[in-house]
């Protein structure tokens, strides 16, 4: 048991503490710090997918007014450390990628640059590139860990007689693509080196890990350093980690002392600069008995990583701890291809490992001719397959339960096409998600009293997910005041250090550390605190983690329409819901499950970076041509949550909210599509193409492909 807070301001539906200043425009970003004479950046990319910059003529760019430098691998700082090769920029000649930089133009304006950078005239020597992802390719290799330190490979039991013996199997290929994650805000960096100190200014979802990344590679002390965000337009995972344009804006800025310094990547750049996350390839085996029960599950995953550094996407791990299943097995293989890293995007290995799961379970209730939600039910376990533990608490089938009478599930016709308003054929389907609830340690909090007023202190970084607005909420209740009378201070590494935004983990990391400093501010000030008292307090330890498996869980359900002529998806009902522990605030929880769920839809129906492996570089990379989500593709929206407190994760008794409602979506959508027409499509995206050849064929005749 973790202490839990009595909750008062807890579970208040507040609206955003920075709502005002953003919609008024007065809410300043990391690239619209008013300075005066700014200097601007622009990079200057590779056109060739592998080789070597032999020389950049830089005469036309150079001569160009309001052109103060060309940096070039020639005559660039030398870094402290190389370490990080992704961050290593400029420091020789070899282009791993198509997109790496090779140059960078300073300017007294934005435009001024971006056309100089176009002035460079780069000599190349080009090498053999390698940029097709292929389950047949040689070179696939097992990497020692995927992400973040889980075992590459499992199994347990005996797997191939569990086959042999099922009387009911699936297997089959599913593919998830490369989605980058395009926040709305793109990668900005202003900087300012002045008298041996940097500040930067930064769009990011963790100052303390930009300072800690700064500070090693250009060997710099933790107090030479200042990194400032105090508001974020979005991240997705992208701005978790630092990327080029943070060491690029810092050589610039170290390039002319006492100037500010302006860097904002375009959207193109993004799609070479900022990570994605990799397309998978997923080979998946179910073997069940007549009676429903899974015997045996197989999942082999094949994805890509960059030639330079390493990242593993964990996408088979939610598949060893779903359901219960007595004999398993997951393998992951990467291939190291001549393409940008990859990096986190919003719910990392939930998010494309389920669907192919999650589909194949929709196919396993086909065959079996079983409701797919008695499918889940009859597949509950009653510890965690995979560790043995208890769970901490898991409400899997009361989401299945409770969702399916909102959605109206009961009405449902199992039978493929046998729903139909005019041209459009209609269809309905499910999906279960996971992801775990944790607390990272690492956050400190500081809570002082000054001017008749509580001010709570954590190096925090709100990316639009409301920690202005929660952390006032839990902070309250942990001192026992109404929130109005905390402030609480983020976005700085001035204050506290606290983890990055991400894995769901913000608010139960910082919340705990924030809770730990307000009762150990009671316990020495009382409620009669002085001017000036203060405390501070580190996340603390959870003995908890040891005994139990934690997760959150989640049901989506979706509800499309098809076009019979053209082929036109609409996603006519998509609703969630979830077990998430305590709900610190239902307006801003509403909002991130709406948004992942959106974003799922996106997947499932739109997004895809198109990779020509002939140049290796993606040739949608514009918001014109890389398709997002619109309201138009939806008509009714809908997240609910189960009344739940979960004791032994942190103190308000919550679980992450960021990524679960993303994690099933996209698998309820492909199941929806199937019972719409029969097409069964397991390539995502679902886009016409997919569906005009099965359409095309009379109905009881049509096949899945």
């Amino acid at each position: 048991m973790t202490g839990l807070l009595e909750p008062h301001a807890i579970g208040q539906g507040r609206t955003r503490e920075d709502g005002p200043a953003k919609v008024t425009g007065t809410a300043q970003y990391a690239y619209e710090v008013p300075v005066d004479g700014p200097v601007y950046c622009h990079p200057i990319q590779a056109t060739i997918a592998r080789g070597r910059c032999t020389g950049l003529t830089t005469v036309e760019a150079d001569a160009l007014d309001g052109v103060l430098k060309v940096i070039t691998p020639f005559i660039a700082e030398r870094l402290a450390s190389t370490d990080d090769a992704e961050l290593a920029v400029l420091q020789d000649c070899e282009i791993p990628f198509r997109g790496w930089v090779i140059g960078l133009v300073l300017a007294e304006s934005s435009e001024a640059a971006r056309h100089a950078a176009g002035l460079v005239e780069v000599h190349y020597e080009t090498d053999p590139h390698d940029a097709l992802l292929t389950t047949d390719r040689p070179g696939l290799y097992k990497p020692d860990t995927v992400n973040p330190d889980f075992p590459t490979d499992t199994s347990e039991g005996d797997i191939e007689t569990a086959f042999d013996d099922a009387e009911v199997t699936v297997a089959e290929t599913y593919k998830t693509a490369m989605y980058h994650n395009n926040p709305l805000e793109p990668h900005t960096t202003t900087a300012l080196w002045e008298s041996g100190t940097l500040t930067l200014w930064d769009s990011t979802q963790g100052v303390h890990s930009v300072r800690s990344t700064i500070t090693e590679i250009f060997g710099l002390g933790e107090e030479r350093v200042r990194v400032i965000c105090p508001y974020v337009g979005g991240g997705f995972g992208s701005k978790g980690t630092p990327h080029a344009n943070v060491v690029l804006a810092t050589m610039a800025a170290r390039a002319v002392p006492g100037r500010t310094v302006k860097l904002a990547l375009t959207r193109q750049q993004m799609f070479s600069l900022a990570g994605y996350r990799t397309p998978t390839i997923q080979r998946i085996r179910l073997g069940a008995g007549r009676d429903g029960r899974l015997r045996a599950l197989r999942m082999d995953v094949v994805e890509q990583t960059s030639r330079i550094k390493e990242f593993a996407e964990q996408t088979a791990v939610p598949s060893r701890m779903m359901y219960a299943v007595p004999h398993r097995a997951t393998r992951h293989r990467l291939a190291a291809l001549d393409v940008p890293v990859p990096s986190w995007m919003r719910a990392p290995g939930e998010c494309p490992g389920m669907f192919g799961p999650e589909v194949a379970m929709d196919e396993l209730a086909v065959a079996l001719d079983l409701d797919p939600i008695e499918l889940r039910i009859r597949n509950e376990p009653e510890r965690d397959p995979e560790t043995g533990k208890p769970f901490s608490s898991r409400n899997l089938i009361a989401c299945l339960r409770s969702g399916a009478e909102r959605f109206g599930w009961a009405e449902r016709d199992p039978r493929p096409g046998a729903r139909r308003d005019g041209p459009w054929l209609i269809g309905t389907g499910v999906a279960a998600s996971v992801y775990p609830a944790k607390r990272m340690p690492g956050s400190t909090a500081v809570i002082r009293f000054e001017n008749g007023r509580y001010t709570a202190e954590i190096g925090a970084a709100d990316l639009g997910t409301g920690a202005w607005t929660v952390l006032p909420q839990i902070t309250a209740d942990a001192l026992g005041v109404p929130p109005g009378s905390v402030d609480v201070r983020i976005g700085d590494t001035a204050y506290p250090s606290a983890t990055v935004a991400g894995g769901s983990t913000g608010t139960a990391s910082w919340g705990s550390a924030l809770v730990a400093a307000a009762r150990a501010f009671r316990d020495k000030y009382g409620t009669e605190p002085a001017d000036g008292d203060e405390v501070s307090a580190d996340t603390p330890d959870n003995p908890a983690e040891d005994d139990y498996a934690m997760y959150a869980f989640g049901a989506q359900f979706a509800e499309v329409r098809v076009d019979v002529d053209t082929g036109e998806i609409r996603v006519s009902r998509l609703y969630g819901t979830f077990d998430a522990g305590r709900i610190i605030n239902p307006v801003t929880a509403r909002s991130q499950l709406l948004g992942g769920m959106t974003m799922g839809l996106s997947m499932a129906l739109h997004e895809n970076s198109v990779l020509d492996p002939r140049f290796g570089h993606v040739v949608n990379h514009d918001l014109a041509e890389y398709h997002i989500a619109a309201n138009a593709d939806i008509e009714d929206l809908r997240a609910d949550w189960l009344d739940e407190t979960d004791p032994y994760l942190n103190p308000m008794g919550s679980k992450g909210i960021g990524e679960i409602g993303i994690v099933g979506t996209a698998a309820a959508i492909a199941n929806a599509v199937h019972h719409a027409t029969g097409i069964r499509v397991r390539d995502l995206p679902i886009t016409l193409d997919k569906l005009l050849p099965g359409l095309t064929t009379p109905f009881p005749g049509r096949t899945s492909g």
